[in-house]
């Protein structure tokens, strides 16, 4: 009598092998992992990724650009997010059902999205509810943040915002609800409001570690727009000093910042935005002229040799790049791509479906404003 064995399913790919692969071998293998699969993959490199990751990337741009483009592709099935976790997150939310969103490496987060989160926000709101009607607060979240947090602001009528519509975002909110609580970066959210003319006074900080976020109840009840305490870790690094110096050792040059940047910081500048508003305003700026760019490394690197008839200088004398993107490197990339196309496809990133439906929710709400 013949026994019949059932196949073993293939086990995945370790991952300690490509870490002894010279860096010609792995860009080969990529190549190679990307032609074989076709128009059913789509590789998305954020803007801040090393050089050596973002040259395979079938799209470039900023964290909610690259989902919405993702979104948008009728042929792909599987995203490779060369990012940190919240994007992929988004991707995730973003796109169709049978598409499969992966990030090369599960410890690429984002210091920013984790100083908040879902514990922390639903503790908060029910200490502020003992002080102020939460149904006159909206909750108002960055992009920058976990997925069940934009879940939190749907469910809660809330919304998301980028670093580009922050301030439509909080005239959404403030035409509806008196007052806004906005996390996780409190510079993104000071800056913003300061723009539209609400005084620090009403704009107390709230920290999570502290009772009451270390407020006294007449501040909460004075406030229009509660400030989580989060930042940026890269933007946190520039200071007034530098701007200080590189106008006095090359007058005339311009100082260009992301809105993440500190309050002393953007007072000092030129001219503040979003990533996109960086790279167009240096690509449109005149031949000859001099700027100094206070966002990270890579990306003021990739300007500077992108536009070599204008002289580019980063802000800060430190280095200042993300630590986190910087764990999407040429290894990972190349494991995740062959193990794809083995079948053992590795570090998945499914959002719950509740999770996933209501940050939908606060994302369209975004995404329908003019």
């Amino acid at each position: 009598m013949t026994s019949l064995v059932a196949e073993s399913e293939p086990a995945t790919i370790p991952f300690d092998p490509y870490r002894n692969l010279a860096d010609g071998d792995l860009e080969e293998r990529i190549r190679a992992a990307k032609e074989t699969l076709g128009d059913s993959l789509l590789i998305l490199g954020h803007h801040y990724q090393q050089d050596q990751v973002i040259q395979f990337a079938d799209l470039r741009g900023d964290s909610l650009r690259l989902s919405q483009l993702a979104a948008r592709s009728d042929a792909c099935r599987h995203i490779i997010f060369c990012g940190v976790h919240f994007m992929a997150e988004t991707a995730d939310v973003l796109s169709r059902e049978e598409v499969e969103v992966y990030l090369p490496d599960q410890a690429a987060g984002c210091s920013m999205a984790d100083m908040a989160d879902l514990d922390a926000v639903e503790s908060a709101w029910a200490d502020l509810g003992e002080v102020i009607d939460t149904g006159d607060l909206m909750p108002v979240t960055y992009i920058n943040s976990t997925a069940d947090l934009k879940a939190f602001c749907g469910r809660h009528g809330g919304i998301v915002c980028t670093s580009s519509n922050a301030r439509e975002v909080l005239e959404w909110a403030f035409a509806r609800r008196k007052r806004a609580l906005f996390f996780p970066d409190q510079h993104l959210g000071r800056n913003t409001a300061r723009g539209m003319g609400v005084p620090l006074s009403e704009m107390p900080v709230w920290d999570p570690r502290l009772p009451m976020g270390g407020n006294a109840p007449e501040a909460l009840e004075a406030s229009r727009v509660i400030l989580w305490k989060g930042h940026c870790s890269v933007h946190q690094m520039f200071k007034p000093a530098h701007i200080a110096q590189f106008r006095r050792q090359m007058p005339g040059i311009k100082v260009l910042v992301h809105p993440e940047c500190m309050m002393e910081v953007v007072d000092q500048a030129d001219l503040v935005g979003s990533t996109e508003f960086i790279l167009k305003t240096v690509e449109q700026a005149p031949s000859g002229s001099s700027w100094a760019i206070g966002t990270e490394l890579h990306l003021v690197n990739r300007l500077a040799s992108s536009n070599p008839d204008k002289s580019i200088h980063f802000l800060s004398p430190m280095v200042c790049m993300c630590a986190t993107m910087y764990r999407i490197d040429l290894p990972h990339l190349a494991w995740c791509l062959e193990n794809l196309i083995q079948g053992t496809p590795v570090n998945r990133i499914r959002v719950p479906a509740d999770t996933a439906h209501h940050a939908r929710v606060a994302l369209d709400r975004m995404l329908a404003l003019k």
